[in-house]
C-alpha cells in the first residue's frame, strides 16, 4: 500500500472526523497547542498499536505453527509491512483480514476514532493521568495477553505436531532401517495441512473472538485516558 494512499485516508478520516466533533472547539493560541498535536498523535498511536497487536497475533500463531510443521525457511513477504511473514501466519492474516472487513470492523475503528473525542476531552489533562503508571500496565498486560492468544490459536497444530515428532522418535528407535528424517519432513507437512483443513471452520470463530477483544481493549483504553460517558 504506497504510503500517498496511506495519508490521503489519514487526511480525508480526519476531515471527516473534524467536521463531525471538531467544528465547536476553540483553538488556544499558547504553547498548549503544541502539546495537544503531541496528545492527538499519542491517542492515534496507541489506538493503532492495539489494533496492529491483535492482528500480529495471528502472524505469531501462523509462526509458531511454520517453525513446527516444517515452513519456518519459507517466509514471505508481507505486503502491508513490507517485512517477512510466516506462510501459513500471512494465509491465516488474510482469512482474518477478509472477515474483519465483513463484519464491519473498520467501521468499528472509525468509531473508536470519533468517540475518543467524546470520551476523551481537548485538553492536556491526559498526560497527569499517564504518570501514575496504569497506562503502562495496560500496554504491558495487553502485550502480554496477545502473546497468550497467540499460543491458543496456534496449540491445536502444535500440539498434533509434537505428537506425529514423537511417534516419529518411537519409530526410529524400533525400526532403525527406516529414514525419519526422509519420512519425517512430507509426514509432518500433510498432517498439518490435513489438520489446518479440518479446523479451518473453526477460526472464523476464534477471528470473531479475537476481534473482540481488540474492540474491548480499545475501549479500556479510552477508559483509562478519558472519562467514562
Amino acid at each position: 500500500m504506497p504510503n500517498t494512499f496511506k495519508i490521503g485516508i489519514s487526511f480525508f478520516v480526519s476531515l471527516i472526523v473534524f467536521s463531525a466533533e471538531g467544528a465547536g472547539y476553540t483553538v488556544p493560541q499558547d504553547l498548549s497547542y503544541v502539546l495537544l498535536i503531541v496528545r492527538e498523535v499519542l491517542i492515534g498511536l496507541l489506538l493503532g498499536f492495539i489494533a496492529f497487536l491483535m492482528m500480529m497475533v495471528i502472524q505469531g500463531a501462523g509462526s509458531f505453527i511454520d517453525i513446527q510443521i516444517g515452513f519456518g525457511m519459507a517466509n514471505v513477504i508481507d505486503p502491508m509491512t513490507g517485512a517477512s511473514s510466516p506462510i501459513l501466519g500471512n494465509f491465516k492474516y488474510m482469512i482474518a483480514l477478509l472477515l474483519f472487513l465483513s463484519m464491519n470492523g473498520h467501521h468499528h475503528l472509525l468509531d473508536a476514532i470519533v468517540s475518543s473525542y467524546k470520551w476523551i476531552p481537548i485538553n492536556n489533562d491526559m498526560f497527569l493521568k499517564m504518570i501514575d503508571g496504569s497506562l503502562s500496565e495496560f500496554l504491558a498486560r495487553t502485550f502480554a495477553q496477545s502473546l497468550v492468544l497467540a499460543f491458543q490459536l496456534a496449540a491445536p497444530l502444535v500440539t498434533a505436531l509434537f505428537l506425529t515428532d514423537i511417534g516419529l522418535a518411537f519409530l526410529a528407535r524400533t525400526a532403525p532401517q527406516y529414514n525419519v528424517f526422509v519420512i519425517g519432513v512430507p509426514l509432518k507437512i500433510v498432517v498439518g495441512l490435513a489438520l489446518l483443513l479440518v479446523l479451518m471452520p473453526g477460526m472464523a470463530v476464534l477471528f470473531q473472538n479475537l476481534f473482540d477483544i481488540m474492540f474491548e481493549s480499545m475501549h479500556h483504553l479510552l477508559k483509562l485516558i478519558g472519562n467514562s460517558p
